[in-house]
């Protein structure tokens, strides 16, 4: 079961999201906030396994959560997945740089948003494809949001078979089809991720794949 926190300072975008989530047998709406402050201390108290953000809330908005969520050291990290009306890429740069596991905007259909929910819950990097290959793109000449700042420096961190994991990461593939391709386990797979992420300096699987391609591991595509 998917435990979820639903935050929005909406009333009817928070119980529609929530009516959404709840309806799906495999997830569980544990708590929802009408504000950031509120959002900050349900997930720090009942680490649910996707806090669902809006972006601007008052008290916190949903930027300062997820960067607040992933400062603490007194437990795990909660992934976050930030919903959003407003498609400005500053927002998602900043969603990423907080922290954030995914990105989407509001009107986005409703099964896309199930599945981003049980996309972040696995692990599993979501950007909302109607800003994905512009925000990569950016990012690719944008400074470096890691303590890893060059692909070269990299080298030097990362095994063979870790590069070639995060190039097929920054491809868009699965831990399942990454494991096919290289006819591997999928735990494998995972276990290389967690290797992965403190290498290159970076919370999340999608911002791994960010690296990836601020630093030319692989290059958007028109």
């Amino acid at each position: 079961m998917i435990r979820v926190l639903v935050a929005d300072d909406q009333p009817l975008a928070r119980a529609g999201l929530a009516a959404l989530l709840a309806a799906e047998p495999d997830v569980e709406v544990v708590a929802t906030a009408p504000d950031g402050v509120q959002a900050l201390e349900l997930a720090a108290s009942l680490r649910p396994d996707v806090a669902c953000l809006d972006i601007r809330m008052p008290g916190l908005t949903g930027i300062e959560v997820t960067r607040a969520l992933g400062d603490r050291d007194d437990g795990p990290s909660v992934p976050v997945l930030i919903l959003t009306t407003f498609d400005l890429d500053e927002y998602v740069f900043e969603a990423l740089e907080a922290g954030a596991s995914g990105f989407l905007l509001k009107d986005a259909e409703p099964e896309d948003i199930v599945r981003a929910v049980r996309n972040v819950a696995a692990g599993n990097g979501t950007l909302d494809q109607a800003v994905t290959r512009r925000v990569l793109r950016e990012f690719s000449r944008r400074r470096a949001l890691q303590r890893v700042s060059t692909s070269a420096e990299a080298a030097g961190h990362l095994t063979p078979r870790e590069r070639e994991i995060l190039e097929l990461l920054a491809q868009g593939m699965s831990n399942d089809a990454i494991a096919a391709a290289l006819t591997v386990e999928v735990s494998t797979v995972k276990s290389h991720i967690v290797r992965i992420l403190p290498k290159l300096g970076v919370r999340s699987r999608l911002q791994a794949v960010v690296w990836a391609y601020q630093n030319k591991v692989v290059t958007p595509q028109d």
